[in-house]
């Protein structure tokens, strides 16, 4: 009897290892609860899983590059990839050519979709400044909806207020404009850039001063192209007149601000780069501080720093006196010009500062980089 129980232990045990392999790595902190794949191993390697008996073929497709998987007898689709660049990344599922979120992730509106992300996580030190610290003090993102006057629609915007904003009731803040990319909406910043805990972690570290952060949308949250004769420059072209006449006065009458321009600025990723400029340059009588993360601003090759903009570059003295930071960053592994645009700015005696991001493309890695490098240098009284 006993060498049958012995003989049945070791059946047992051989079963229960070939049916239920170890796992490879440790859940992504992007996956819905109790959701074991993906997991991340230590190489930066990711394994992906889903049960599809039915069908034929099946992919991921991480940032336009797809990863064939295979299936085994119980109808499971599997593959584990190369390792993958740190940061975070959409990624959908490719079902008999039918790209479809993972049913095991959370979803991100990206690529003018509902997508599904995936964390590749970085050195922890490297990560610490959008990393959630429990010692430290933490703010409050809200959401928001206000009647817009110039859409006659109710809209949705998201608002950092930093820790201390409800209990000292007599404090005023300056007010960062933070927009998001093509494709992207209001709640990139807060999802996918980590915009909260770069925040609490600067202010709790004396690095930024206070302030409240603005999220709303665009109007650029579909592809360009998406929408039939549209042109270039009337894309997200709407949101300018919006900002203005709606969201900022909403804002100052809503929360606590300080409603002077040395105390409002404006910075955007990619095209919301490209609405920071044609925002801020037309009107600096409201704006002292602009930032612009992979901005999608587009001159002409040869074409006049001084001309551009309805001259706005043309008195440097006088830009200088009245613009006390303006910023231009990218990914080191991107070529979205803003090296060549702080050349040629600081050519013409424009003041700007320029940043590089090492290692990283056109991906939100970059833009966290570039706003724990912007904070520090507005609402900064004048040296």
């Amino acid at each position: 009897m006993k060498k049958l129980l012995f003989i049945f232990s070791l059946v047992f045990a051989f079963h229960s290892a070939t049916a239920q392999p170890a796992q490879t790595g440790v859940p992504a902190q992007t996956n819905v609860p109790e959701m074991k794949y993906p997991c991340v191993d230590g190489s930066s390697r990711a394994t992906f899983k889903i049960k599809a008996p039915e069908a034929h073929n099946v992919q991921v497709d991480i940032c336009g590059k797809k990863w064939p998987m295979e299936k085994d007898a119980e109808g499971i689709w599997s593959v584990t990839t190369e390792p993958l660049v740190v940061g975070f990344h959409y990624y959908f599922l490719l079902i008999d050519g039918v790209p479809v979120a993972d049913p095991s992730s959370e979803t991100f509106f990206g690529c003018g979709k509902m997508a599904s992300g995936i964390e590749i996580p970085e050195a922890p030190e490297n990560a610490a400044y959008y990393t959630y610290d429990k010692s430290i003090a933490h703010g409050q993102v809200r959401e928001c909806h206000y009647y817009s006057t110039v859409e006659q629609n109710v809209r949705r915007c998201f608002v950092y207020t930093p820790a201390g904003y409800d209990t000292d009731q007599s404090r005023r803040y300056p007010v960062l404009y933070l927009q998001h990319g093509m494709g992207e909406d209001e709640r990139g910043w807060s999802n996918q850039g980590k915009m909260a805990d770069i925040m609490d972690n600067q202010i709790a570290a004396g690095k930024c001063v206070p302030m409240i952060v603005v999220m709303d949308y665009g109007n650029c949250g579909y592809i360009f192209g998406t929408k039939p004769g549209e042109r270039r420059e009337d894309f997200g072209a709407s949101f300018t007149p919006i900002l203005l006449t709606d969201i900022i006065p909403y804002i100052d009458k809503t929360f606590r601000t300080k409603t002077d321009r040395d105390s409002r600025a404006m910075a955007g990723l990619s095209w919301g780069g490209h609405q920071t400029f044609e925002t801020t340059l037309a009107n600096l009588d409201k704006f002292a501080y602009i930032g612009a993360f992979s901005g999608a601003i587009f001159l002409p090759k040869n074409a006049d720093i001084r001309k551009v903009y309805n001259g706005v570059f043309a008195d440097a003295e006088t830009f200088n006196r009245q613009v006390h930071t303006l910023f231009l960053g990218m990914g080191s592994e991107e070529n979205m010009g803003s090296r060549q645009l702080s050349e040629k700015l600081t050519a013409a005696g424009i003041n700007n500062i320029y940043y590089e991001s090492p290692g990283t493309h056109h991906e939100w890695l970059t833009w966290r980089r570039c706003l724990n490098e912007f904070l520090p240098l507005i609402f900064r009284p004048a040296k």
